[in-house]
């Protein structure tokens, strides 16, 4: 798990985002896009269109951060909205990093065997 300080939000951008963008490209989409400073320590999440790749931007306040994952099976739950963000609790997105449906928590489809 990232380790996050408690007092960061974390925000995920709804809708779809080009997944080709690094990190410049994702801040300047939180500073511009979104109206957020990306250096202020809290956490952006963006999904791509497919749905199975999220990557996650935050500034610990020493430099900028890009998580990535990438689900083998099934997608990342996300928002139905088009623009704007949505706010989320630690646990939420814990739920969402470990491809459970953050409104209503089950466990997905989970590999049985590497091969």
């Amino acid at each position: 798990m990232i380790p996050i300080a408690a007092g960061a939000r974390i925000w995920i951008a709804t809708g779809h985002t080009d997944m080709r963008k690094g990190m410049q490209g994702l801040a300047l989409l939180v500073q511009e896009g979104l109206g957020r400073d990306p250096f202020a320590g809290d956490v952006f999440v963006f999904r791509g269109r497919a749905g199975t790749l999220i990557k996650a931007l935050w500034h610990d306040g020493t430099g900028l951060s890009l998580y990535a994952k990438r689900l083998d099976r099934g997608r990342f739950i996300w928002p139905a909205t088009v623009d704007g963000v949505v706010s989320l609790t630690a646990a939420q997105m814990g739920y969402l990093l470990e491809a459970i449906d953050w409104r209503n928590p089950q466990h997905s489809w989970r590999p049985q065997s590497a091969g």
